[in-house]
């Protein structure tokens, strides 16, 4: 989990300036989801999203086929990739609980995206879809 210095995620600038990593494991991980199912480099992978419970932080956007995820860290088994977060969250935040959800709506489609608080890929200071093209690209997906 990373947590940039404040003022970081309002500046698109320094947001892009962020390392790949930090980048989609820091507001950008919808972007990541988005364009690995533009064209999926395994099949049976589907989306879902970590929806804080009550006013928290923590919004996480994921792929998997219910066995294995793949998020800005790579491939890793769902249930590790869940108890990593919900620990992390409550490391930051006392408290801190969410609710895993399907993901039925466009993760490149602005207004969709901006409907839940997020940016769609013309609002970034450079191409996102881009960007996670090319982070796809470096990594292994073969099964």
């Amino acid at each position: 989990m990373f947590h940039p210095k404040p003022g970081t995620k309002k500046n698109p600038k320094l947001r892009w300036s962020l390392p790949d990593r930090a980048f989609f494991g820091y507001g950008a991980c919808h972007i990541l989801a988005g364009t690995y199912l533009l064209d999926p480099p395994r099949r049976g992978f589907c989306a879902e999203r970590i929806v804080p419970n009550g006013p928290y932080p923590g919004n996480h956007i994921y792929l998997t086929d219910g066995a294995i995820a793949f998020d800005y860290r790579g491939y890793v088994a769902r249930d590790r990739l869940l108890d990593w977060f919900r620990k992390a969250w409550n490391g930051h935040t006392p408290g801190w609980s969410g609710t895993i959800e399907a993901v039925r709506f466009d993760l490149l489609d602005t207004a969709a995206l901006n409907a839940r608080k997020m940016l769609g890929p013309d609002q970034y200071f450079g191409d996102p879809v881009a960007r996670a093209r090319r982070f796809l690209a470096q990594k292994r997906h073969s099964g």
